[in-house]
């Protein structure tokens, strides 16, 4: 029997839990990378890095490509570049409303901040 839809999803939702994995695929939105040029782009270390790799590999959401010693990725689906693209639009959408609640709590009570105490001396 096989695992229901939503439990599929899950798993697609938890492998793009990884904010390396999820720079590695907005990089790769763009075009192929070889590894050495994502290494210097995101910052970890080249071990880190192999790791994110082979979770996102064993999810079938990119694909290596040998040329000489160098290994180049690139996405096996352009709409991951899609779905990156929406949940930015999304987040942006979500902070904005974040800021704007923010800004209208501190219009409507604005004595209401923290006073800071001066050190007493002793």
């Amino acid at each position: 029997m096989s695992a229901p839809l939503y439990q599929l999803k899950a798993e697609f939702f938890k492998t793009l839990g990884h904010p390396v994995r999820v720079r590695v695929l907005e990089l790769l939105s763009r075009r192929e990378y070889a590894v050495s040029e994502m290494l210097s782009e995101i910052g970890v270390e080249a071990a880190h890095l192999s790791q994110q790799l082979a979770v996102l590999r064993r999810a079938n959401l990119v694909v290596p490509r040998r040329e000489g010693s160098a290994v180049h990725y690139s996405l096996t689906d352009p709409r991951v570049a899609e779905l990156l693209r929406v949940a930015r639009t999304i987040l942006s959408g979500v902070l904005t409303g974040q800021a704007e609640l923010l800004a209208d709590l501190q219009a409507a009570e604005p004595d209401a901040a923290p006073r800071r105490r001066r050190p007493t001396s002793r």
